[in-house]
């Protein structure tokens, strides 16, 4: 085979293509085929470009913390590609309004201050210990995320002046004091009623139902009467905990896995210093010299806390005299840990150290040597670790084998449940939306669903479910997608139509009812011939739950006097409620805390919708352009 293509390769089409290829660099340039797909912008707004690049690190973040918050039903969501196109779409709107909100808060002239990013940062709960922040916390945390320390607080200003301008309108909206009264007394109004329920059930037997109408409805909803897929599945599970009690470990092995882990076991020498620092600057000559005149004045004997204050750049170590705290190996720049770990006793102080940062004055102030834990203290935890890795290559060589069997043997699961001696579980039928909770997640769904397993009727391959459990399936019966035929739902489209004409019905005789309590006449015989009676409620307020939400809506819409003080009402229930607004009752009058409590949430509702109009406004008169 590579013969041959050796041979294609060194033929006259082969020349011509190459030729052709290399005329097309030439004249288009190496970097248009670099540059044209990796670069190219996901959006324009206002001429300036959202990246894909930034498109897609938003979306992958986004997507990442939504897995870790919402799991397996995420998952699931996952698999659809139309929804992971909405989610992307989304998040491109997000990107696309944070570039409007920076460039309003560009052209109103936002800015953000050294000193006040500096205060935010050493505010934020991430980057502190025992409430106080922690410059060595913080510079692993940043490590950790990616940042350096200027490109943080890049990140920072942004956010910050973005943070200013929503903050300006929450600052800029505001309720009257009359404003806020009227709406506290409207909802905090409470209302005394009358109201009767009347039982749409009792109207049935007055209702009739015709063949042509059952066919009429079975027509006009007949997509509705569509079974779904269902299938039954056996399957084989084996976890790793299923063979955890038959591993037994030795006390050599437990030994030998002290000494292999021996790194796991030692706390590393750390080292404390202080520092100052110079950044480069404009002229990092000039700034390496004066690393140098402060590094003579450090050996004259002058106080290095003091010129740390005086000098250093890194202005959260400087206020303490340069201390940057504790840390170990891996955690600085690899020029500032050799050079703090070169120095042998405290007090020493370095050269002048070049790093990314700049240049660096390194003063030893403490050590503490590397602690090993004694085999005895880590001894349970030796035997755990060891039981589990032998049970996972058990694990891994039983998954191969049970892969083996269920491929060799596929028209029954009996070997695969002998190597993996774990018993045959049949379901009855389910449907997507009611899977047993063995077979939840996403992979052993969609492997119960495969139409090539349900048509060939073979055992599946291993599904790795995660968490070291491994599973093998096959669809033992199945029903497909169909519509039922109107003789085996006729009877329940008659239930249907003759609730709908009994809801109709009770309706039509409630609002006689209420037309005759309008009119100012008696309804005690109507409501005896039902047996029905009134039930009266005081106080009721809007957050009642007793009545209903159907029912408060249409009761805090009535006003006093005959004439508006009724109304029939169709309940979730499908019963039909006739209310009767007896007294409207002012509030108490509320203390001034409640009341500037409620005036500041009402502002800052006004001020969520003030911004959300901002948005609104800005994309509707920007230049966006989206690309596919």
């Amino acid at each position: 085979m590579l013969e041959r293509i050796r041979e294609g390769s060194q033929g006259t089409w082969a020349t011509v293509i190459l030729g052709l290829v290399i005329f097309s660099f030439i004249f288009a340039g190496v970097g248009s085929y670099i540059n044209s797909s990796i670069n190219s912008a996901a959006a324009t707004v206002n001429g300036q470009d959202i990246s894909r690049d930034a498109l897609e690190k938003a979306y992958q973040n986004e997507r990442s913390r939504m897995e870790s918050q919402y799991g397996e039903a995420f998952a699931a969501l996952a698999g659809d590609e139309a929804y992971l196109k909405e989610f992307r779409k989304g998040v491109l709107d997000r990107l696309i309004s944070e570039k409007l909100i920076d460039q309003a808060a560009l052209e109103l002239g936002l800015r953000v201050s050294d000193a006040q990013i500096k205060q935010a940062i050493v505010q934020m709960s991430e980057f502190q210990v025992d409430g106080k922040f922690d410059n060595d916390r913080y510079l692993i945390v940043l490590r950790t995320a990616g940042f350096q320390p200027n490109g943080f607080r890049d990140y920072m200003r942004i956010d910050m002046v973005r943070r200013q301008l929503s903050q300006a309108l929450i600052g800029t909206e505001f309720a009257l004091s009359g404003e806020t009264k009227r709406i506290y007394d409207l909802q905090a109004q409470t209302r005394d009623a009358k109201y009767l329920t009347v039982k749409t059930d009792d109207f049935a037997e007055q209702v009739s139902v015709t063949d042509e109408e059952i066919n009429a409805y079975y027509q006009t909803n007949i997509a509705s009467f569509d079974t779904e897929q269902k299938v039954s599945v056996a399957y084989v599970e084996l976890t790793l905990n299923d063979l955890l009690p038959a591993i037994e470990v030795t006390e050599q092995e437990l030994e030998d896995e002290y000494q292999a882990s021996l790194a796991d076991f030692k706390t590393d020498e750390e080292r404390r210093v202080s520092h100052i620092l110079i950044e480069f600057g404009d002229d990092e000559a000039g700034a390496e010299q004066q690393a140098e005149d402060i590094l003579t004045q450090v050996k004259a004997g002058k106080d290095f806390a003091e010129l740390a204050k005086e000098y250093s750049a890194d202005t959260f170590s400087a206020e303490k005299g340069g201390d940057i705290d504790w840390f170990g190996k891996g955690m600085m720049d690899p020029a500032f840990e050799d050079s703090a770990y070169s120095l042998a006793t405290v007090g020493e102080v370095s050269d002048v150290v070049k790093s990314d940062f700049g240049f660096h004055i390194i003063k030893l102030t403490d050590i503490k040597p590397e602690n090993v834990t004694p085999y005895n203290d880590v001894k349970e935890q030796l035997t755990t670790t060891v039981k589990m890795r032998k049970a996972e290559t058990e694990l891994y060589a039983l998954q191969q084998r049970m892969a083996e069997v269920a491929f060799e043997i596929p028209d029954h699961l009996d070997e695969v449940a002998a190597v993996a001696n774990k018993p045959i579980v049949t379901t009855e039928l389910f449907s997507r939306n009611d899977v047993p909770v063995a077979l939840s997640s996403a992979k052993a769904t969609n492997a119960a669903f495969d139409a090539d397993l349900i048509e060939q009727g073979v055992n599946s391959d291993v599904l790795d479910l995660g968490d070291n459990r491994l599973m093998v399936l096959r669809v033992v019966n199945s029903e497909a997608e169909r519509t039922k035929e109107l003789a085996e739902v006729a009877d329940s489209i008659k239930q249907i139509l003759v609730k709908e004409a009994a809801v109709v019905a009770a309706r039509q005789w409630t609002q006689t009812l209420a037309n005759s309590l309008k009119s100012g006449a008696d309804i005690t015989e109507e409501l005896a011939s039902q047996n029905i009676a009134w039930q009266e409620k005081q106080a009721i307020a809007r957050t009642d739950a007793q009545l209903g939400q159907n029912v408060l809506t249409e009761l805090f819409k009535l006003g006093e006097g005959e004439s508006n003080n009724t109304a029939v009402v169709d309940t979730i229930s499908g019963d039909v409620t006739l209310v009767q607004l007896l007294k409207i009752n002012s509030p108490v009058e509320p203390e001034s805390m409640l009341l500037d409590n409620f005036q500041r949430r009402l502002a800052s509702n006004k001020a969520q919708v003030l911004y959300s109009e901002l948005l609104d406004s800005l994309k509707a008169s920007a230049d966006i352009e989206i690309y596919n």
